[in-house]
């Protein structure tokens, strides 16, 4: 017994000895990763690259400039912000090269770009600064207090230059002249010798980059940027008979980051991304014309993939997305949609119903629709309103509702309330209230509807109730939809009414 305990302590010493050796060949690898990284001075610059993108009227000119040749792809979220991704071919010195990356959002999260040398993946960024001080008539002549400029006055029907020593510019120009102190409270024009260090024209990233190789590469930039967003918009036309719409939908998607992105592949990213510290959502300020599908269907313009647990729709062509432009793409047409017009009366809307008394509210009108392939859509629908439309009998499209749908994915139901019936209403009165005994009561409501129509209409009556409750006697088939509310059909006739009665008991424990 006593051997057997020492060949195996003898077998757990060997393991333990393999063990150490193998950890102190993993921290040697780490050092050696690590170690690759040179140990220099940064302030020692051994070439300095300013890789602007091109503006959209200069594309062309742009494109056989191998050194500002650039690609774009922008993914916008529907919470204003948006995933930028610019690819950009530079320049690099072996060594320490300073880098000046031009024309990127002015709304830009400095604290989230990542860089990425696609050619040579050793190298790497080695400082960053964002660099927004530009230039302005305000910060030039803050650089130039206590400097000489020259200014040019309208004094009457003539104009004379003073030059100077800037002393103030709060209230008018204030100079110190060979003359004398003047003050110029009107000016035409600002002279300054130079434009000083440290302004731009635009806003900047500057980095330190260390390459181990020179020559030319391909880059990656990737960065998220406020004052982007998107969100979708639908216009649906109701057919003369209230069964079919016809059914287009459109993204909206506005760019005020502070930058444009020519020819750029477009993504818009549907769902709820949690981002801490969200930008605040922009007011709409835009709105929509009708667009008729009487033409037919369009060819959709966007492929649809799940990515994580949201939805990307790809743009399948790229496109311009210019700075302070809202541009509007076709998201989805489809015709002949079966839609169900329903009349729902709901007598306790917006809370339970309790202590007696009477209640009368609108009959709303309804229409809804399934997404599915069926119906001719079967696409995940982005959050957005649908505005219903429908045409009068002069053939003019007239606007007849809108609501708002969250992100419907495909084979779900689209429920939209659209207004009030104006020929039909509803009221419920409560006829009696008993204590039937200790934790037990008892109400009687009457429910009226009227219908002022040429027609006779189905109801839809939801009536709503609180803790343990069942419905002892009524009128009519009752079906109980959850433990809260309670369900039932009331046909009323043409230029009539229709009542129906129910008798609720509460139970109560103490």
């Amino acid at each position: 017994m006593e051997r057997k305990y020492i060949v195996l302590g003898g077998i757990a010493a060997v393991m333990l000895i393999i063990g150490l050796l193998a950890i102190n060949s993993i921290i040697g690898d780490e050092d050696a990763v690590v170690k690759k990284r040179p140990n220099f001075n940064i302030s020692e610059v051994s070439h300095k690259v300013a890789v602007e993108k091109p503006e959209t009227a200069i594309l062309e000119q742009a494109a056989a400039d191998i050194s500002q040749k650039t690609t774009s792809e922008v993914t916008v979220y529907n919470q204003e912000f948006a995933l930028i991704k610019d690819s950009r071919e530079m320049e690099l010195e072996k060594g320490v090269n300073l880098v000046e990356f031009k024309d990127i959002a002015s709304k830009i999260d400095s604290t989230s770009v990542t860089f990425r040398d696609l050619s040579f993946p050793s190298t790497f960024v080695v400082e960053q600064n964002y660099e927004y001080d530009l230039v302005s008539t305000q910060k030039l002549l803050e650089k130039y207090l206590d400097k000489e400029i020259t200014v040019q006055a309208d004094e009457g029907e003539s104009a004379k230059e003073y030059s100077g020593k800037l002393l103030s510019f709060k209230d008018g120009i204030v100079l110190q002249t060979a003359q004398g102190v003047v003050i110029l409270p009107i000016y035409s024009k600002v002279q300054f010798p130079s434009l000083p260090g440290g302004l731009l024209t635009k806003p900047t990233l500057v980095w330190k980059v260390y390459s181990e190789d020179a020559g030319k590469r391909d880059t990656q930039t990737i960065y998220l940027t406020a004052g982007m967003g998107w969100k979708a918009d639908y216009i649906a036309i109701v057919d003369g008979e209230d069964k079919q719409i016809s059914l287009s939908g459109w993204t909206t998607i506005t760019n005020n980051s502070g930058t444009s992105y020519p020819d750029a592949k477009l993504k818009l990213v549907a769902g709820d991304v949690h981002k801490v510290n969200e930008s605040p959502k922009y007011e709409e300020a835009y709105d929509y014309a009708v667009r008729s599908t009487a033409a037919g269907a369009a060819p959709p313009q966007f492929g649809t993939q799940a990515l994580f647990e949201y939805y990307l729709y790809t743009l399948e062509r790229n496109t311009d997305i210019l700075n302070n432009e809202t541009k509007q793409i076709s998201l989805l047409s489809s015709e002949a949609i079966p839609v169900k017009k329903e009349y729902v009366f709901e007598p306790s809307k917006g809370g339970y119903y309790y202590g007696g008394g009477n209640s009368g509210t609108k009959v709303e009108v309804r229409v809804n629709f399934k997404n599915s392939k069926s119906t001719g859509l079967g696409m995940p629908l982005p959050k957005g309103k649908i505005r219903v439309y429908k045409q009068d009998s002069d053939g003019q499209l007239q606007f007849v509702g809108e609501d708002e749908i969250d992100h419907t994915k495909e084979d779900a139901d689209v429920d939209l309330f659209l207004g009030n019936a104006f020929d039909i209403t509803g009221e419920r009165v409560q006829l009696e209230r008993q204590e039937i005994s200790k934790g037990i009561s008892r109400e009687q409501y009457k429910v009226t509807l009227e219908n002022a129509k040429d027609t006779a209409v189905q109801v839809k009556v939801k009536d709503y109730f609180y803790g343990s409750w069942t419905i002892s006697q009524s009128s009519l088939p009752i079906e109980k939809k959850s433990s809260t509310q309670a369900q039932y059909i009331v046909n009323v006739p043409a230029k009539g009414k229709a009542e129906a009665t129910y008798t609720v008991e509460y139970r109560y424990y103490y």
